[in-house]
């Protein structure tokens, strides 16, 4: 039987590459802010961003000592601000609650704002070397093509996380490996299109390699809507303004930067509604 696991972590070990949060020292408050700028936004816009806010804020009771508008400030165009706003709520949960120490157990990790299941995961895993299955979209991707050979997964499930218990190691160091594995794998070899069969250790056990690359026909995620001209732009445009600014911007400041007035005040409402922004003194500001 082909030695699934022992295969990615050799490859693993051998052909990682050099990341921050998986450098010796590297703190669980790193790991936290890295796997809530590291959702929907590519590692290479990360990285120096993550290093800034670090410097700048070393321990979530740094981070929760100022506004909430100042980590939205702070998340410049890393793209979907509210993580900004999530990440500020944990780092206040995580000193009023947990004496200023990102737990370790799922279960409490869970329970702070803006922490989904991966998240809360990951960290126990790749902070504390706890035995979790992690499961992100690279994983899904090789599991999907190696173990179950279809082209691409499904769109998630908890079956998910069952999938990929099944492949983990029993040892707590090995098991921390293989999954940092598996999504090193299906983000530098394993890629969505184009994948580099050539270069792939599980090559020769792959299932949708040896049933010869059959098409997906299975359900799909639903596609979001291009980003020019949606509203996700223009809540993009008026954010930027009151980043730029220390004093409330005024409706007739903020209408030169969209032409569509009734998009723009939508867009407004939003950014209004979700935190991101506040009604003051005549103006808006950043929370």
């Amino acid at each position: 039987m082909h030695d699934f696991a022992g295969t990615v972590v050799a490859w693993y070990h051998a052909n990682r590459r050099d990341l921050p949060w998986r450098r010796d020292g590297f703190t669980p408050w790193g790991t936290l802010v890295s796997e809530f700028m590291l959702q929907q936004t590519p590692v290479s816009r990360v990285i120096p961003r993550l290093e800034e806010w670090l410097t700048r804020w070393p321990t979530p009771a740094d981070l929760a000592a100022v506004p909430p508008g100042e980590a939205v400030r702070a998340w410049q165009s890393l793209g979907y601000p509210r993580r900004a706003l999530w990440l500020h709520a944990a780092a206040v949960a995580i000193t009023e609650q947990h004496g200023g120490v990102v737990p370790e157990d799922v279960d409490a990790l869970l329970a702070l704002p803006g922490i989904g299941d991966y998240t809360a995961r990951a960290v126990a895993v790749f902070a504390y070397g706890n035995r979790h299955p992690v499961v992100d979209t690279n994983i899904r991707r090789v599991i999907a093509r190696a173990v179950e050979g279809r082209a691409e997964p499904a769109p998630p499930g908890r079956r998910d996380l069952a999938a990929m218990e099944a492949l983990l190691p029993d040892d707590r160091p090995t098991s921390a490996a293989f999954n940092a594995g598996m999504m090193e794998l299906g983000a530098i070899v394993c890629v969505a299109r184009s994948p580099r069969c050539d270069v792939c250790p599980l090559a020769d056990a792959c299932a949708w390699r040896q049933a010869g690359y059959p098409e997906y026909d299975g359900p799909r995620k639903a596609v979001q809507k291009r980003y020019e001209g949606s509203d996700r732009q223009v809540r993009g445009r008026i954010l930027a303004e009151l980043r730029a600014s220390h004093i409330p911007v005024t409706a007739s400041e903020l209408a030169g930067i969209w032409p569509d007035a009734v998009q723009r005040d939508r867009a407004l409402a939003g950014l209004l509604a979700d935190g991101l922004a506040v009604a003051a003194d005549g103006g808006y500001t950043l929370p």
